[in-house]
Formats: C-alpha cells, structure tokens, sequence
C-alpha cells in the first residue's frame, strides 16, 4: 500500500509517498481502507516530532477476532494511530478508540474534514461548562478546530464572538458566530469586553495576556500554546483565579459519535479549503505551512485517480 513517510525529521523534502507493507489488525483491531483524511498543522509538527494518531473516513476492510459492533463494508471515521506512516491507504484502530459511524449526509471528504478539528474541540470543551447564554471568544475561528468551536458553541446557545481576518470574517459569521474581531484591526485584549471562556488556536493569547478579558471563575482553554506558555499556565489560573486547560485529553469515541450526530443533525458543517491527492501531499504540507488554511485540507487517497478539487473554504 502506498502511505506519506518521513524517516528522519526536516523540512518539506522528508515527506515522500512510498510502498509500505499493509498491516494486520489484532484480536481487537479495525483494519479501515481509507478513502479521505487531512492535514492539519499537527501534521506539520509531526516533521520535527512525533505526533501520535490521525483522521480517516474510510471502509471497514477487516475485523479482529474480538470486535464488536463493526463489520467489513461499514463506512467509518476514526482517529487511527500512525504505525503505518500518515495518510495510508490502510489504517488501524483499535476497536475501544474513537471510531464511529459516518454520517449518511456526509461524502468522506466531508466525513474527514470534520473529524480532528470537531473532536479535538470537543476534548477540550469537555472540561469546561459552555451552555446557553455563556459568552465565548475563539481566537483563530476559521481554522480546523476553531471553525468547529464556533459551530458546537453556538449549537448549544453560547454567544459567540470568533477574531479571525477579514478575509474570513463572513465565513465565520455564517458558522454562527454572533460577532466577529478582525485581529489586524483591534486586539481582542484591549477592547473592554469580558467572556466566560476563551479559547486560543493560534497559539499568541497566553494567559498572562487574556485574564484581564476572563469573568470570574472563567477558563482559558490553550488549543494552540508554546511551551514557555504551558509552563506557565496553571501558575496564572491560579494567580487570577481561573480554569486553564492546556491539553484535549484522550480521544474518546463518545464524543466521536456526538460529534457525528451533530454533523448528521446539520449543526455541524464541513469546512474544507483545499483538497490534494495523496501523491501531491509535499505540496499540501507546504500550503499548510503557509498559514493560510481555512477549515480542512482533504487528502485523497482510496480516490488517489481523481482530480484534486479546490474550494473557497466552501461549508455545506
């Protein structure tokens, strides 16, 4: 099978497709023919350090001995691990992780593209209470996680503001964000405005810099941070006396399968930029790395014959 490798750490030039043995599930594995995945800027990360799992919309190709409720031919998401490189033609997941169904509504580039952004957002807000009436700011809402923020948030009747550019402050607004904060104009910080959760996924609103903008027994929620901010976080909750949370925590399948149901119930909608072939992916990781990503970056893989399409950061 063909998979995207990288045997040593680097630039864009570590990145090759290559012909990798297809691997086996175990007694309690899912062995998945992937149609569609992304790339995200922890694919990005992973060029200079390991980072462990990825999303696939796919079929379930085989089954180990001891799973349950999955069969050959079911169409499935699932956050996979990386032991057969990224973006394989064949994955593996373990049957207790988080792999769910997809959505009959969604094609799998649709499926994929909501998969690391929407769980990886609803890991994080799990450990925070966003209900109705909560005010939520979401620094970097036009991206893969802050896109689904804004949509989850407003689904349970938080007011939502999203600081993101001009250029994508209509796209933001029609996920539903109720306010948008072009960030080349106004700093978020320094307008007045407090918010009972904040949450940061570019990665410059530490909490040294946001608390003043948090209510009272408020929390931050650091999606994207440098190490000195997550070395320093936990100290300034409770200098300031507020949450902080600095990691997703595992991904579980419960909310993989929420996180489904919502996309199933129309509140939460695919956003993808750009799509690329499997063999073209040195041309995706390098759009990515540009920083101009709105939403999703689809690959291709089972469908590697088709031409790549490109959207206008298109939702459905």
């Amino acid at each position: 099978m063909k998979a995207a490798v990288h045997r040593r750490f680097g630039g864009l030039e570590v990145v090759q497709v290559r012909e990798t043995a297809r691997p086996d599930p175990r007694t309690d594995e899912i062995l998945i023919r992937v149609h569609a995945t992304t790339l995200s800027a922890a694919d990005r990360r992973s060029r200079s350090r390991p980072v462990p799992g990825m999303d696939v919309a796919g079929v379930v190709e085989a089954i180990g001995q001891d799973v349950d409720g999955f069969e050959p031919g079911n169409e499935v998401v699932a956050m996979s691990d990386s032991r057969s490189g990224r973006h394989p033609e064949y994955a593996i997941v373990k049957a207790t992780d988080a792999v769910a169904r997809m959505p009959r509504n969604l094609g799998f580039d649709e499926a994929a593209s909501i998969v690391f952004g929407s769980l990886t957002a609803q890991a994080y807000l799990n450990q925070v209470t966003v209900q109705r009436g909560t005010t939520v700011l979401v620094n970097g809402a036009s991206g893969a996680v802050g896109s689904a923020i804004v949509q989850m948030a407003q689904a349970v009747g938080a007011h939502v503001t999203g600081v993101c550019s001009a250029a994508n402050e209509q796209m933001v607004a029609g996920l539903g964000a109720q306010r948008t904060i072009d960030y080349a104009v106004h700093d978020f910080t320094a307008d007045g405005s407090k918010f009972d959760v904040i949450i940061d996924c570019v990665g410059n609103a530490p909490v040294d810099r946001v608390h003043a903008r948090v209510n009272a027994g408020g929390a931050v929620l650091l999606v994207a941070a440098g190490l000195r901010s997550l070395l320093s976080a936990k100290r300034g909750g409770r200098r300031y006396g507020i949450t902080v949370v600095t990691g997703p925590g595992p991904y579980r399948a419960e909310d993989l399968k929420y996180v489904m149901y919502l996309a199933e119930e129309g509140d939460l909608r695919p956003v993808i930029d750009r799509t690329f072939l499997l063999d073209d992916i040195a041309a995706a990781h390098r759009y990515v790395d540009s920083g101009r990503k709105r939403g999703s970056v689809v690959i291709h893989v089972a469908e590697s014959a088709e031409p790549a399409r490109q959207h206008e950061a298109s939702w459905t």
